[in-house]
């Protein structure tokens, strides 16, 4: 998956950024759980580019909250 950019994210719908969301959430748990387990994770760095992917997801709903 790659990397999502802010404006791409303006530029979905809100059912889309929902689910988008849920899925890198799922992802990102998923990488968690392989990491606790003392499994060997193909790409630690992805950890790093979900979270910031997630975050970028949840300023656009915010920012979008605030101007309605």
């Amino acid at each position: 998956m790659p990397i999502l950019r802010i404006q791409e994210i303006r530029e979905m719908s809100s059912e889309e950024r929902t689910r988008r969301l849920e899925e890198l959430r799922t992802e990102l748990s998923k990488l968690r759980t392989m990491i606790k387990a003392g499994g060997s994770v193909e790409n630690p760095g992805r950890v790093k580019v979900l979270r910031k992917a997630i975050a970028r997801i949840i300023t656009v709903v915010n920012e979008e909250e605030l101007k309605a």
